[in-house]
């Protein structure tokens, strides 16, 4: 294996805002494992929501915008002090990438060394539980470095080795996204029901409908119109349009399940379409934070909200077990090199992509 060297390329968030916060640097020192770590060479870091959403600091609580309102230029609501998702302020410059596959070059104490040429993705969030906190977390390129540069280091623990034909490519469009969406359906307990997924041609969602058709649920997708074939080619049993009235095409108490990504004004008619008894499932926010919620519809009909972040690793472990026995397949629209980030940030921004965008170092 080829020695290891003392600096790396790579893209620094230098604070919130813009696409300008984001700086490619060619010496940016290689960091060194320490114990119970691995030093990975990254082979491929996919986008996601969380990126876009960091980088303006759209966490923060005085942000109630949707996460395109200043995906490009920034947001001039932010606060810096709860600007992260954890609530705790991030330190910059950061690099950013929770969606990292890659080969294992060194070993930090503790660790084996035959893990050493082995390929891997990384759980991206990780669970780091406290007395005060037992659901406290830290994400790779948000509370620690991620994948955007030629090398990270991470836990060797939350480091996976999988076993497939996939490329490194398209093994990089799975950590957040696929796990993020199996979390979601663990959280909801979703079966062989009839469920509706939103935002549906979005990486959590596209991940969504696989997930749940391997469950052996009945998929009804929201999407654009001109994305429904290439949902229904994965998995989906039906579409509806993003702006349809869901009452009225789908009827009240139609759905077991909702897994939504969305938000925004229209979330109230989510609540309408349950069943009673219905599980709705929440993990974004994309058309805004802010909604309307009629408490007379969620205990008349006996309704359960789940929001859903942390997972326990089995739900990583899920989605590799997926991966390796042929049940879904990688989805990556487009990639670029990561010296074009601004320019993949500006596509993802513009969500005209079905699955993921990725970067390659």
């Amino acid at each position: 294996m080829e020695a290891i060297p003392k600096i790396m390329s790579g893209v620094y968030l230098t604070g919130h805002g813009g696409l300008e916060k984001l700086v490619y640097k060619e010496d940016i020192p290689v960091p060194v494992p320490q114990a119970g770590e691995v030093l990975i060479e990254v082979k491929g870091a996919g986008i996601n929501n969380t990126d876009i959403n960091t980088r303006l600091g759209w966490y923060s609580k005085k942000v109630t915008s949707h996460t395109n309102a200043g995906g490009s230029d920034g947001l001039s609501e932010v606060d810096d002090s709860d600007a992260a998702w954890t609530g705790v302020p991030l330190k910059f410059p950061r690099i950013q990438g929770g969606d990292i596959c890659g080969i294992i070059v060194q070993v930090g104490e503790g660790v084996e060394q035959d893990r050493i040429g082995t390929r891997t993705i990384v759980r991206a969030m990780q669970n780091i539980p406290t007395k005060e906190n037992p659901l406290a977390m830290q994400t790779m390129g948000s509370e620690v470095d991620g994948g955007f540069a030629q090398y990270c280091v991470a836990k060797a623990k939350e480091s996976f080795p999988i076993n497939c034909d996939w490329s490194d490519i398209e093994l990089a469009s799975i950590p957040i996204s696929y796990s993020t969406a199996e979390g979601m359906l663990c959280r909801g307990d979703i079966q062989k029901e009839t469920i509706l997924i939103t935002g549906a041609s979005g990486g959590v969602g596209s991940a969504a409908i696989q997930l749940a058709k391997v469950r052996g649920a009945k998929i009804i997708a929201q999407c654009a119109l001109d994305k429904a074939s290439t949902l229904k080619e994965l998995g989906a049993d039906q579409t509806v349009n993003r702006n349809d009235d869901l009452v009225k095409v789908l009827g009240e108490n139609s759905v077991d399940a909702v897994v939504d990504v969305v938000g925004g004004s229209s979330w109230p008619q989510l609540l309408e379409i349950l069943r009673p008894g219905g599980r709705y499932i929440t993990s974004g926010a994309i058309a805004g934070p802010i909604v309307d919620l009629d408490l007379r519809s969620l205990y008349l009909k006996d309704l359960t909200l789940f929001g859903s972040t942390v997972n326990d690793p089995y739900v990583f472990e899920n989605v590799i077990h997926c991966i390796e026995e042929g049940q879904i397949k990688p989805l990556v629209a487009q990639s670029f090199p990561l010296k074009e980030i601004h320019q993949a940030q500006t596509v993802f921004i513009e969500k005209k992509f079905i699955g993921k965008l990725v970067l390659i170092p």
